[in-house]
């Protein structure tokens, strides 16, 4: 037991080490910050919302619809990097699987385009 301590006593002082660091990080910037909030950092950022008001305020989905769409579109990318590696093994009926999951995504994208999901008026 206490050999199987000594290997994991590297881990457990790597750990420690990070969350000293971690800890001074934290503090040295509460104690050095700059609190001189202005009209500028309290304005909308990308989310459009303001940003100390009420919670049940109306908001826009607009935002919504382009964070679904880039989810959805980073999920094909995700798809994408296994799929060309093992593109080998997984021969002409992988190929045009995702030849197929490649085209329902693009019909999505067009039809979200043309119903106007990515405009920004």
């Amino acid at each position: 037991m206490e050999e199987l301590l000594r290997e994991y006593l590297p881990v457990v002082i790597f750990i420690g080490i990070c969350l000293v660091i971690a800890l001074a990080l934290m503090a040295s910037a509460m104690i050095i910050a700059v609190r001189k909030p202005d009209s500028e950092k309290l304005s909308a950022y990308e989310c459009g919302f303001d940003a100390f008001d009420d919670a049940r305020m109306k908001f826009d989905i607009r935002f919504y619809l382009v964070s679904i769409l880039f989810i959805i579109f980073d999920l094909e990318v995700a798809f994408l990097f296994p799929w060309a590696i093992s593109l080998k093994e997984v021969g002409v009926y992988g190929f045009w699987s995702m030849m197929i999951f490649l085209g329902v995504l693009t019909i999505g994208f067009i039809y979200e385009w043309r119903k106007g999901a990515l405009e920004w008026d």
